[in-house]
């Protein structure tokens, strides 16, 4: 048996361990108290201090803060509370024949201490929305939120040392190391946001313990636009959802498939929108964000001056200044095979243009790279529309628009394979926390009881009859 006790969150995770019964064991009433106190928080105790430490780690404009990080999160709230108690009822099923004199029952309990890993790129929504079905679904919870936003970070401390006691839900800061030491220990289950690079390591750490997990994780989602798509709406849609956040964002389109017949009308579109959206000086505008390090901004410069060495086309942006973290919205066009945009998860303001000839040829590119998280499909054409989700797979998929599946909290949010394992948000988050407890109770005496030892003839002919009738 492994000795934790040398670990340096050991006695936290006692604490919470110790109490994990406790808080499994809490009513409707005692969890929606503490998620009314974590709404309360959020939405009017810390708002503005929220949005002023987002705008130190990210860039982020003040209104994309509200309706990305907090509005989530309130929704996920007011989610919650409203169908919490009917999630909590045992949930009756069929009993089968064989087992007569008897009824079947389903409960969802709560898994015991969580460790929730999330990421920097919208620091308090991938934190708290994990964390709100967490606490519904009874468990005591330790965070690890990322080192890369250390103002986002800071701040959700002393949030959830307002709100909640240690031995409930406790909120750890530091670097890598910190969160190499949280995943020796025994969690019942971890939930981690990021990369399938990172995903890998925790999946490892968790096989150790025989830990539970979720893996929200991204990859390479594409946007596949064919000649039938409304250009200009699609073209619209696509730069909002791209440049969002500057581009770090999971679900955003990472590269663009489109018919070879459109790409200058669509590019012409995107040009339209990027000055509608930014100005013409997006480094100038109150609405375009930044990106988050320095590490990250070299990767992408990287990327950028790769596809020039190729000679692929930039349409428009390219424009980096390192002194203020600033990626310019960039489209590229005309890429080789070979270039890095197109062999890694980009995560940032670049979008690659790729054109093709048949609606066929488009999928093939596809299903030649790991499944996505989200796959976008802009057409008119409800014939191209379904075989396009009929030969593929993703985590998710929006037709005529990206991005927004996320904000549905009765869908299942999630990736397949390499870009996730297990889902969440709403009832999904919820049953992510929770066991399901198989419950058969015998009322009477049981059909099987004629099938025990010893064996006889009559037996036999009975075990047959049951084989074929029941």
């Amino acid at each position: 048996m492994v000795d934790f006790r040398n670990n340096t969150y050991f006695e936290l995770f006692s604490k919470q361990n110790n109490n994990q019964l406790e808080v499994g064991q809490s009513t409707y009433s005692q969890r929606i108290k503490n998620i009314n106190a974590l709404q309360r928080a959020i939405e009017f105790t810390f708002r503005d201090q929220i949005k002023e430490a987002l705008y130190k780690d990210l860039g982020k404009p003040a209104i994309e803060a509200d309706l990305t990080e907090v509005y989530p999160i309130i929704g996920d709230i007011k989610h919650v509370k409203k169908y919490l108690h009917q999630w909590m009822r045992k949930q009756k099923v069929k009993t089968t024949l064989s087992m007569l004199g008897a009824s079947s029952y389903y409960i969802h309990e709560s898994k015991g201490v969580c460790l929730i890993i999330s990421p920097w790129n919208f620091p308090f929504n991938l934190t708290f929305g994990p964390l709100v079905a967490a606490i519904a679904a009874g468990n005591t919870v330790i965070i690890k939120p990322s080192e890369m936003t250390p103002h986002s970070s800071a701040l959700m401390a002393k949030i959830i040392t307002e709100v909640f006691t240690e031995n409930e839900v406790a909120l750890v800061e530091g670097e890598v190391e910190v969160s190499t030491e949280l995943l020796k220990l025994p969690f019942n289950h971890i939930f981690f946001t990021g990369s399938p690079n990172v995903g890998k390591i925790v999946m490892t750490a968790a096989a150790k313990n025989l830990s539970s997990l979720t893996l929200e994780l991204g990859g390479k989602s594409p946007i596949i636009v064919d000649a039938t798509a409304n250009i200009d709406m699609a073209a619209k849609k696509i730069m909002w959802g791209k440049f969002l956040n500057c581009g770090q964002i999971c679900v955003a389109p990472d590269y663009v498939l489109i018919d070879e017949s459109i790409k200058a009308e669509f590019i012409t579109a995107c040009k339209k929108w990027l000055s509608t959206f930014y100005r013409d000086k997006p480094e100038s505008s109150s609405s375009y964000g930044r990106i988050v390090t320095d590490k990250h901004l070299e990767r992408l410069k990287l990327h950028i001056e790769n596809a020039k060495e190729l000679n692929a086309i930039i349409e428009v942006g390219g424009d980096v200044d390192a002194s203020k973290k600033y990626i310019a919205p960039t489209i590229i066009s005309d890429l080789k095979a070979e270039a890095t945009l197109l062999a890694e998860e980009i995560f940032g303001p670049i979008l690659p243009i790729v054109t093709y000839k048949d609606l066929n040829e488009a999928i093939d590119y596809i299903n030649t790279k790991e499944r996505p998280l989200a796959l976008y499909i802009y057409s008119k054409n409800r014939s191209n529309t379904k075989k396009i989700i009929v030969n593929t797979r993703a985590g998710g998929t929006c037709i005529n628009n990206n991005i927004i599946h996320y904000a549905n909290h009765y869908l299942p949010f999630g990736g397949v394979n390499n870009s996730g394992i297990g889902k969440s948000h709403g009832f999904f988050g919820f049953e992510a926390f929770s066991n399901k407890r198989a419950i058969v109770e015998q009322h009477t005496f049981g059909a099987t009881e004629f099938l025990f030892p010893p064996y006889t003839g009559l037996k036999e002919k009975m075990a047959r009859f049951t084989i074929k009738w029941f």
